[in-house]
């Protein structure tokens, strides 16, 4: 800019110069109706020069003005967003310290000038729900979308976990199936994804989303074990209050060989066969299972079986005895087997093999009242007795005066006792 001005300072001067040393400055006339002004050549220039320094100045001084203003602007928008930073800073500390309701005054104080607001809506918003202040959740979150735009889909998570939160199970429900869409694999998505479709008892929906979560590991192995099962039950809880055994039949059938292969599913099915008083069914898949492998499960379910085939239960219990040996719990259903079918001498002598290896309370109790059938009062006292000591060492703070009587745990689903055994045909 200097160097223009120098430019023009030289040619002025040479303008003025050159016509005065020469003589000759011209003469110019402008005329207009009312007006003549007349002036030399050197003058006009000078006239020209002249107007254009003042258009210059004017030009400067504007400019500066509004680079005033600017710089303003930006002071009072810098001192916004510092205020904006301390009071996010004292809110973390406050949320360190529990103080909820200063957590939220804080955050969404300033909170347009944050350095991420939606950030700081989103976080006050679960302060006001943990606060149990809906109106101002909703005007969180509503202000948190307005201020995402286009990237929607934390302000979606924090909604669905807030619904949650309220037990609003349906609500959170269709916002998964939204954000499902959306993000497929997102970890969080997939967290609340279970937690609504469990309270909703959406089985089928949580088996869907099981290959992902395992994908992005969401949990470990055993953990997705732990759902899947739960899913499959839920399924077959379903199934059996709708459709009953034969649904359940036809649901087994549909499913997968890896599925139809699976321990626990089959425990779970024989259960629910059980349940819906289809006992040939049961049996059929609990001998057919024990075939292939012992499972601790299905030998507990063998009691619960009521008609049937008992023979080809028995046939099914000997073998296993064979290929695994003599094991506690085979000897023990074996002899609770035996006991329904009148047959009180080889279950007494299966409940004396299982004791030798492990003393039970629930085998003591259960030999006891086949020791009665058998007419050996003194030695039928005496296993009852030795059951009393054992279910006593197993709980010394039963308080006295409680009932002595072994008791048999909530979570054991072997067969109580049988009190009323048919009439033994022997005299």
């Amino acid at each position: 800019m200097i160097k223009v001005l120098l430019l023009f300072i030289l040619l002025f001067a040479g303008i003025v110069l050159g016509p005065l040393i020469a003589g000759h400055q011209g003469y110019v006339l402008i005329q207009t109706d009312n007006y003549n002004i007349e002036t030399s050549v050197t003058g006009l220039v000078i006239i020209l020069i002249l107007t254009f320094i003042v258009l210059f100045i004017i030009e400067w001084a504007i400019r500066r003005l509004f680079r005033t203003g600017a710089r303003t602007r930006r002071w009072f928008h810098g001192r916004k967003n510092h205020r904006a930073r301390k009071h996010t800073s004292a809110a973390l500390m406050k949320l360190a310290e529990g103080d909820y309701r200063q957590v939220e005054k804080l955050l969404a104080r300033n909170a347009d000038h944050a350095d991420q607001p939606v950030v700081n809506y989103l976080l006050a918003a679960e302060v006001a729900q943990q606060r149990g202040d809906d109106l101002r959740t909703n005007q969180y979150l509503a202000r948190a979308a307005e201020v995402a735009d286009n990237d929607q889909l934390p302000v979606d998570i924090t909604r669905v976990r807030i619904q949650l939160a309220r037990h609003e199970d349906h609500a959170a429900r269709h916002g998964v199936d939204r954000l499902l869409e959306t993000a497929p694999r997102h970890p969080e998505v997939l967290r609340l994804a279970e937690q609504a479709f469990i309270r909703t008892h959406a089985w089928q929906s949580l088996l869907d989303i099981l290959p992902a979560m395992r994908k992005v590991q969401v949990y470990d192995e055993a953990t997705i074990n732990r759902l899947q099962y739960q899913a499959f039950n839920g399924l077959m809880d379903q199934i059996m209050e709708n459709q009953g055994s034969e649904g359940l039949n036809r649901w087994w059938r549909d499913q997968s060989r890896k599925v139809r292969n699976d321990a626990s599913l089959q425990v779970a099915l024989a259960e629910h066969l059980i349940e819906c008083n289809d006992h040939d069914t049961a049996q059929r898949l609990i001998v057919k299972a024990l075939k292939h492998r012992t499972d601790d499960e299905l030998l507990l379910l063998l009691p619960r079986l009521k008609n049937g085939d008992p023979e080809q239960v028995e046939k099914a219990l000997r073998l296993q005895i064979r290929q695994q040996g003599d094991t506690p719990l085979l000897s023990s259903t074996l002899g609770q087997l035996l006991m329904k079918r009148g047959e009180w001498q080889a279950a007494a002598d299966a409940f004396r093999a299982a004791l030798k290896q492990r003393p039970d309370a629930h085998d003591y109790a259960w030999l006891a009242d086949v020791l009665d059938r058998l007419h050996k009062p003194e030695e039928s006292a005496q296993m009852r007795r030795e059951g009393l000591m054992l279910t006593l060492a197993a709980s010394p703070s039963k308080t006295p005066g409680a009932s002595l009587a072994p008791q048999t745990p909530a979570n054991d689903t072997r067969a109580e006792p049988v009190k009323t055994p048919p009439a033994d045909p022997r005299p």
